[in-house]
């Protein structure tokens, strides 16, 4: 198991059992924080607890001092060592105490139970396996592949990803593409004993996007999201070895780059940015900007169709999962440039857009909850977006879908199981045995936070943070997302809609934040749809289209798709295409 996760443990490895048998922790190590031996795991503490963590606490030295306090002393400098110590103090509500990105688990060998938890975004993968008393966990499903586990496709999964492009199941976020094998949810704990078996699981931490502040001041506002983004940052540099950050030339990850900066904790770094030469959305220039304004090393790798094909075989093997575009390879071409640099630790700025309404798919959401308080008109809310070049409309459809939520879902439902349905690729029997169930489902909570609460913690950022997740430690690099600091996501979802979308703006609080510290190009950008390769031109790739037959043909053959899709040419498609079949088999084909 440990053989098949070396990549994300280029400094060293080691076992534990207990003297009984019942137990067995293995752990790969990435050292980041105390490079001593003293911080190896699996570690030991009070002679009763044995734990492996993956992942970062960044509050550790305030909640280490808080904990010498109450008595407890340390024999290292690593934040692995304060979970363990807060784990004998808090028992299972340490979980609340941590600010970080974590997957952990600790054998209590007076109790005999296994404690483990993951982070509230899900940032850090746990993956588990459990048949007959057995209980088997790892970071990766390779490992528990190596453990002996049959490799079985869920099919309902590949159903549902090859008709809409989604492969996480909102209704059982347990689910993954392989049956038998579970995750464990983020913002969970979980608790098991060999003796009897019993597995428990339980969610510790969420977020109420319906409880909003709406006495808030717009200084007020910005004050506090400055602050704690801040904080976050500089929480997130605390590290023993190189430190850099991935820049885009996006809003998201420029405003990071500009923290670092200012943060006495780092003066000096390096920037990590993907070129598309004469690509017309590459973003070069942007990134350039920020470089040239705050003085960074710039270090750039260009990315092609090249590059997509000799390295497709290793991308989907770190991904394990199919992927929703070419974008993941860009990003696994920038971890792998930060390790031939020397740079272990990168900070990005994902996750900004999921709750901060980055995408003009939000509009829709938030001319709703403005229609409903009969405001739309009088707002100049369409006009303002429509000056700043959005394509979305406000019609009957919407006017329908404010006045009766619940009707629209259902509509939106049965249209996407009607669209899977009339598929003409599929195989019918394929889509007889997995059409029972249609995979969408509806945000818990009405308007633009409803919406952007289940982007960010049902079904959308997840899929993005695996994605980072297996790219950065594919090269035993580690990526940090300052914008999901669960106090900032906490303080956002608390903010009314206004401070999200405001005078056609998308992500009006991060601009007014950032506003005259960054180029105004930057700041004040009006055609930002996201991080987006040539994917339609690599496609177009002979080597490409010879890879796209080849899956089409493995799909036919496992009765997946109909033999007549081999005689149709590849269809290219954006990175952000709707319909983008051929990349889907490409992908699942790779995956199977």
């Amino acid at each position: 198991m440990l053989a098949t996760l070396s990549h994300r443990s280029p400094n060293g490895q080691n076992c534990w059992n207990n003297a009984d048998g019942s137990a067995l922790l293995g752990h790969g190590r990435l050292s980041v924080i105390d490079l001593s031996p003293a911080a190896a795991q699996p570690m030991h503490y009070l002679e009763r607890y044995s734990i492996i963590h993956n992942g970062e606490i960044y509050n550790y030295i305030e909640l280490r001092k808080e904990l010498e306090k109450q008595g407890y002393s340390f024999s290292s400098q690593s934040d692995t060592e304060v979970i363990i110590a807060a784990y004998d103090h808090w028992e299972d509500e340490c979980v609340e105490q941590f600010d970080g990105m974590f997957a952990f688990a600790i054998w209590d060998e007076k109790e005999k139970e296994l404690f483990a938890a993951r982070d509230r975004f899900g940032e850090k993968p746990f993956y588990y396996y459990k048949h007959n008393g057995q209980f088997l966990f790892a970071s990766e499903m390779k490992a528990l592949w190596a453990a002996g586990i049959e490799k079985t496709t869920n099919l309902q999964l590949l159903f549902n990803y090859i008709t809409i492009g989604y492969v996480n199941n909102p209704e059982r976020p347990e689910e993954t593409f392989f049956e038998n094998i579970f995750k464990l949810p983020a913002a969970s704990r979980l608790y098991f004993t060999p003796a009897s078996g019993e597995l428990f699981i339980e969610k510790y931490w969420d977020i109420d996007p319906g409880n909003q502040n709406t006495t808030i001041t717009d200084e007020d506002a910005v004050e506090q999201f400055n602050e704690l983004l801040s904080i976050s940052v500089k929480r997130r540099l605390r590290s023993d070895v190189s430190l850099g950050t991935s820049l885009s030339g996006g809003l998201d990850s420029s405003t990071i780059a500009y923290l670092i900066a200012q943060s006495s904790v780092q003066p000096s770094f390096a920037a990590f940015t993907a070129s598309f030469p004469g690509f017309a959305k590459d973003e070069l220039s942007f990134s350039k900007a920020v470089t040239d304004q705050l003085h960074l090393t710039h270090h750039i790798i260009t990315v092609s169709a090249e590059d997509l094909v000799s390295n497709w075989d290793k991308l989907c093997y770190h991904q394990e999962e199919p992927i929703g575009s070419a974008s993941v390879m860009a990003q696994y071409r920038v971890f792998e440039l930060a390790k031939q640099k020397a740079i272990t630790v990168l900070l990005d700025g994902q996750g900004a857009d999921e709750s901060l309404a980055g995408y003009h798919k939000y509009y829709k959401w938030y001319w709703q909850e403005l229609f409903l308080k009969r405001k739309l008109n009088r707002s100049g809310e369409l006009q303002a977006a429509k000056n700043l070049g959005a394509e979305e409309n406000f019609g009957i459809k919407n006017i329908i879908a404010s006045l009766f939520p619940d009707l629209a879902m259902v509509i939106l439902e049965r249209r996407y199981l009607v669209h899977a349905l009339r598929h003409e690729d599929l195989h019918r029997d394929f889509v007889r045995l997995q059409s029972r169930e249609a995979y969408y489902s509806a945000p818990p909570h009405d308007g633009l936070n409803g919406r952007l609460y289940f982007n960010t913690f049902m079904h959308g950022l997840e899929e993005l943070l695996r994605y980072a997740d297996r790219n950065s430690m594919a090269h035993g690099r580690e990526v940090r997302l300052p914008f999901l600091s669960h106090e900032l996501a906490s303080f956002i979802f608390s903010l009314p809609s206004n401070f999200k979308i405001r005078n056609g703006w998308t992500k009006w609080i991060l601009r007014k934040s950032i506003d005259k510290k960054l180029p105004d190009r930057i700041t004040w950008r009006k055609d930002k749809t996201g991080f987006e390769p040539p994917q339609q031109q690599w496609m177009l790739h002979p080597r490409l289209q010879e890879m796209i037959y080849e899956a089409k043909r493995k799909l036919v053959q496992e009765k997946i798709l109909r033999e007549n899709v081999l005689s149709k040419p590849v269809e290219p498609s954006g990175a952000h295409q709707a319909n983008a079949f051929d990349w889907r088999y490409l992908s699942a084909a790779s995956i199977l």
